[in-house]
């Protein structure tokens, strides 16, 4: 799903840096534009994060402990379409509040044909 909805986002002129655990999964947005790099330095330079990951315990690694929320810039969005949990996403919000990061937790609904045809239902929790 994260594919299709970075193609969207590139289709619509946006440059994008991305980054998938499976390098090669990221080739056909590579050939598109896209710019692969590692999560740290796509933490380091962005104003809008977007994760798109498997499980919650995927997003927890990224996130949290030596992850990318400690590299982020003041003032940046950090927003993650991983179905999760609420006990996570509220970590996570907390987390980014004391490093200066806004946190928004927007799981997707429609599946992988919906990301393809961006029609994809966003439920988005954060601050207002």
């Amino acid at each position: 799903m994260g594919k299709s909805m970075a193609q969207h986002l590139m289709k619509n002129g946006y440059q994008l840096s991305v980054f998938n655990r499976t390098a090669s999964k990221a080739d056909e947005l590579v050939k598109e534009g896209a710019i692969f790099a590692q999560p740290i330095d796509i933490a380091k330079e962005s104003d809008y994060l977007f994760l798109m990951l498997g499980y919650p315990k995927d997003v927890e690694d990224m996130v949290l402990g030596d992850g990318i929320l400690q590299h982020m810039k003041k003032g940046s969005y950090l927003i993650d379409h991983t179905t999760s949990s609420p006990g996570l996403a509220e970590r996570i919000a907390e987390k980014a509040q004391e490093a200066g990061v806004n946190s928004i937790d927007a799981p997707v609904s429609g599946g992988d044909i919906g990301a393809r045809n961006g029609k994809l239902v966003v439920m988005i929790g954060g601050e207002a």
